[in-house]
């Protein structure tokens, strides 16, 4: 069943992702307004592809979470890097393009930042779906959705003892089950 479900929400996300992208060719990339549109569409996309593995893979059944090492260590410098170049890749000059081109040039690595401008949409999914690969779902804790505090499991009064441990070698020891005695404290049980 769980494979049936990831590779179904898998198929949805790809549908979702693709008619995004689909969109993105709609947008007039003329102008920085257009440009910028098309390239948050195509980020979104990746995003949608990074969410269908957290929904089709919910096996922790928990509630999803940014996780922060991920969003510093790998999120960060993607956006960096790729917004970098899809800032010098705006097709009307502006303040911010024209700082990111004369400061690449100064850091020696104008050609590379112009050969990249080609796979700016490459670049645009990307830096969406590192964005989704932050959030991961955990496992249930001690609080539910909410910050609600769960209900611990009781046992009914009178309810049944849990059932003996047999070892892995077949041969049943008795297990003393009884609250541990503190250090130090009289032991009644040896008695």
């Amino acid at each position: 069943m769980y494979g049936l479900t990831r590779g179904t929400i898998t198929l949805l996300g790809a549908g979702v992702a693709g008619l995004l992208v689909w969109l993105a060719t709609q947008v007039n990339e003329g102008t920085n307004g257009g440009y910028w549109s098309a390239y948050g569409l195509l980020a979104a996309a990746g995003l949608t592809m990074a969410f269908s593995q957290i929904l089709g893979g919910w096996t922790k059944w928990g509630w999803p979470r940014l996780s922060l090492n991920v969003f510093l260590l790998a999120f960060i410098p993607v956006l960096i890097a790729a917004g970098w170049v899809l800032v010098g890749a705006q097709p009307h000059g502006n303040w911010f393009r024209d700082h990111v081109r004369s400061w690449s040039d100064d850091l020696s690595i104008g050609g590379v930042v112009r050969d990249l401008t080609q796979y700016a949409s490459v670049l645009g999914f990307g830096v969406g779906l590192v964005f989704g690969f932050t959030f991961d779902t955990s496992g249930p804790s001690a609080y539910g959705p909410f910050g609600r505090r769960r209900r611990a499991a009781t046992i009914p009064a009178g309810g049944a003892a849990p059932p003996p441990r047999a070892s892995a070698d077949g041969d049943d020891k008795v297990v003393d089950e009884r609250e541990p005695v503190p250090a130090g404290a009289p032991d009644e049980r040896r008695n």
